[in-house]
């Protein structure tokens, strides 16, 4: 049922959002040299490696690592990157993961290829079992401010408590934050 959901709404979002996302597109090729669309080499379910897509919101000379293991993350920034982060756009991309399976809209965000220590601790609490979101317990709950051991033990819960129910509560909590223009999963 859940993937069936994922590929429904994904589709329908596609349809909705394709003029948005041609535009935004548009805008960072015009304002930034390099491609529009980055894409990164993530760990999904099982711990295989997927290539994910992302509007690009840094200089395509940006080390490939988390953004809050650079030293001034705000001096990679395109034009465009401050406005397509802070609204999530750079997240739209992402529909084309969840109509292919490599991802659902709900469960925990893909870390980076180079993320050992976030992997290691997934596997051993079973997390990496669950296919990654572009949203999640995690997510809604403080993400990039959480620990790596904070971050997977809500991952955990989430592997407890999933539920359809559940993910459409996370999907709303998240819609909610991102309207308010909190933090939410990058």
């Amino acid at each position: 049922m859940k993937r069936l959901f994922d590929f429904t709404l994904a589709s329908l979002l596609c349809l909705v959002f394709a003029l948005p996302l041609i535009l935004v597109a548009l805008a960072i090729r015009l304002t930034s040299p390099g491609p529009a669309i980055y894409w990164s080499d993530r760990v999904g379910k099982d711990n295989r490696i997927f290539h994910m897509p992302k509007f690009r919101s840094m200089r395509v000379d940006t080390p490939a690592v988390a953004t809050h293991l650079l030293s001034d993350p705000g001096a990679h920034l395109t034009v465009m990157g401050s406005f397509i982060r802070k609204s999530s756009i750079d997240e739209l991309p992402q529909l084309w993961s969840i109509l292919k399976g490599d991802m659902s809209f709900v469960g925990p965000r893909p870390a980076l290829f180079n993320q050992h220590d976030l992997v290691e601790l997934r596997t051993r609490h079973h997390v990496h079992t669950l296919v990654p979101g572009l949203t999640g317990w995690a997510q809604i709950n403080g993400r990039d401010e959480l620990s790596i051991a904070d971050k997977v033990a809500l991952d955990a819960v989430y592997l407890q408590r999933q539920s359809f129910i559940f993910d459409l509560k996370i999907i709303a909590l998240t819609f909610a934050r991102v309207l308010c223009s909190q933090k939410v999963s990058h």
